[in-house]
């Protein structure tokens, strides 16, 4: 990513990034660029919706009831994730709920999953590529997922916010950047291309198999979404949510 806020921006060097490229402004001890301001944004890519996955023999179906339980028995729902934002998901919900959901960190989704199919995990924020595969199994349900909209990969799934979480709406997402001041030319270039590669059959299957949603939307849309995840980590790190290395 460094190589790319340096390099000459003649459409050459391009980088794809995840949505925690902001959040690395607030958690890492240094970082030798400006995640907004050095870079030129192409295009949104996907979105990575999560998903709040519990065993079938957890004593709650949906949001709704996993909040009551929590409550009613603090300490006890363990919410797994795997990475910084799966991470914050959870910590959010059960600030927004007043609940409280002990963090349990996992290395993949894979295995989180196991430890939710299994019994020994209440409940876990992962990816909709991560739950798919259990899901004919008969021994998960999907209480919840964290965006405003519901996902394609689970349509009867409610979001947190038909469930009564007000304005939540927290997702990955992957962005194309270039170097900061590429032309207008170049960006225009890059999505044309793109727009003609999304297009293809292959590519869309390849993007279901792999439980990715695609959502390309040209620069302002991925420039507004990396000043809103800004202002979120901010606040996020303003309370205490996030800590920067050391």
């Amino acid at each position: 990513t460094e190589l790319v806020a340096r390099a000459e921006p003649d459409g050459h060097t391009l980088t794809a990034v995840v949505s925690t490229h902001i959040m690395n402004r607030y958690h890492l001890a240094q970082l030798p660029y400006d995640p907004v301001t050095d870079f030129t944004p192409v295009a949104m890519l996907s979105r990575n919706t999560m998903v709040l996955a519990a065993g079938a023999a957890q004593p709650f179906a949906d949001l709704k009831q996993m909040v009551a339980f929590a409550r009613a028995n603090p300490g006890k729902v363990g919410t797994g994730s795997t990475e910084a934002l799966s991470s914050f998901i959870g910590q959010e919900l059960a600030r927004r709920t007043d609940i409280e959901t002990p963090d349990v960190q996992y290395r993949s989704g894979g295995q989180l999953m196991n430890d939710v199919v299994a019994g020994h995990l209440p409940v876990g924020w992962t990816s909709t590529a991560s739950a798919t595969p259990h899901m004919q199994t008969g021994r998960v349900r999907i209480l919840a997922v964290s965006t405003a909209t519901r996902t394609p990969f689970f349509p009867d799934v409610p979001t947190a916010q038909e469930q009564g979480v007000t304005e939540f709406d927290l997702a990955g997402w992957v962005g194309l950047l270039g170097p900061a001041k590429l032309p207008a030319a170049i960006v225009e270039r890059l999505n044309a291309l793109l727009v003609q590669a999304y297009a293809d059959a292959t590519l869309k299957s390849r993007f279901t198999a792999m439980g990715i949603e695609p959502d390309l939307r040209p620069g302002p849309a991925l420039l507004e979404a990396m000043q809103r995840e800004d202002r979120l980590w901010a606040a996020a790190a303003a309370a205490g949510h996030i800590q920067r290395q050391q």
